[in-house]
């Protein structure tokens, strides 16, 4: 890499000057440093450069080419150090991120947490929340979605892991109205309901390699708060459908039993969304890092100790 860049502020110089002398002196070199400089380079390259002639010199085709690719390095470089000398590439500053109410408050600020503590000059400004935010209207630097992204241009997306869904009941529930044996037996069941935006979501496994909708159960329960459905499901009213990271420890300590344990789970995937833009600024770059180092990890921890 160091070779490829050796010489290219010189022959940038001298495409944009009248000859090798004018070179010479914006680069405060000799002209024939210049000369040697070019040389070198065309040699390397194996073609000429420039067309040159005692009294005018001009670029060829080739050095026309080269010379279009050489002004992006040079302007790649003088952002670089345009954002060195502003200081936007310093953890520093206020870093808003929305995210799923309840995900977020298990799953992703403890992350975001850990990054602040290690960096006092990072500011945060967490919005809890399951509505998808206009991220750019809104002043949001980062989001993380749980789900199906929808197309929205000017945004870059990273996928950070995914989670599962499972059938969870209490112990009390299933010895007075039995263990389900097939998906298709749920449906005789109480179900616990969570409903998004008014409209309830309906249960889901695999079948097949596609993602089956099953029929309603009986709702004993709706509610559009999952820690609510949650706690109905360990209080014994029915059957819920439940993220694995929610139902963790209510499997681990006995409180809850998964259903259908061998059934297919439906996967939903977990995605970072952040404003598209030229240079990203380091606090951004880190926070999208640190999830994607440190929540599928906690999300693999979750499933292997229920």
């Amino acid at each position: 890499m160091r070779n490829s860049l050796k010489g290219i502020d010189v022959f940038v110089a001298a495409a944009e000057s009248r000859n090798f002398a004018e070179a010479a002196d914006k680069l405060h070199i000799t002209r024939s440093a210049v000369g040697k400089s070019v040389a070198r380079l065309e040699e390397r390259l194996g073609v000429v450069l420039f067309q040159r002639t005692t009294r005018s010199q001009s670029l060829t085709d080739e050095g026309a080419l080269f010379y279009e690719y050489c002004l992006r390095a040079v302007s790649e470089v003088q952002a670089g150090e345009t954002l060195l000398e502003t200081g936007k590439w310093q953890m520093k500053g206020r870093l808003r991120v929305s995210m799923p109410a309840l995900f977020g408050h298990l799953c992703v600020a403890p992350i975001l947490l850990d990054l602040a503590r290690d960096n006092p000059d990072l500011t945060l400004e967490l919005s809890f929340t399951d509505r998808a935010v206009d991220l750019v209207e809104e002043g949001f630097d980062l989001a993380v979605r749980v789900g199906v992204l929808s197309n929205s241009s000017g945004l870059v997306a990273r996928r950070l892991g995914e989670h599962k869904m499972a059938f969870c009941a209490s112990p009390a529930y299933l010895r007075r109205f039995g263990k389900p044996k097939r998906a298709e037996d749920l449906a005789r069941h109480w179900g616990l309901a969570y409903a998004r935006f008014g409209r309830v979501v309906p249960w889901q496994v695999m079948a097949d390699g596609k993602t089956t909708e099953l029929p309603s159960a009986m709702a004993r329960l709706v509610s559009d708060d999952f820690r609510a459905v949650l706690d109905a499901a360990i209080a014994g009213l029915g059957v819920a459908w439940l993220p694995y990271w929610l139902a963790r420890d209510g499997l681990r300590g006995g409180a809850l039993k998964e259903v259908l344990p061998g059934q297919q789970s439906v996967v939903y995937a977990i995605h970072a969304v952040w404003p598209y833009t030229q240079h990203l600024p380091l606090k951004v770059r880190a926070a999208v890092d640190a999830l994607l180092r440190d929540l599928p990890a906690r999300l693999a921890e979750v499933e292997a100790r229920a």
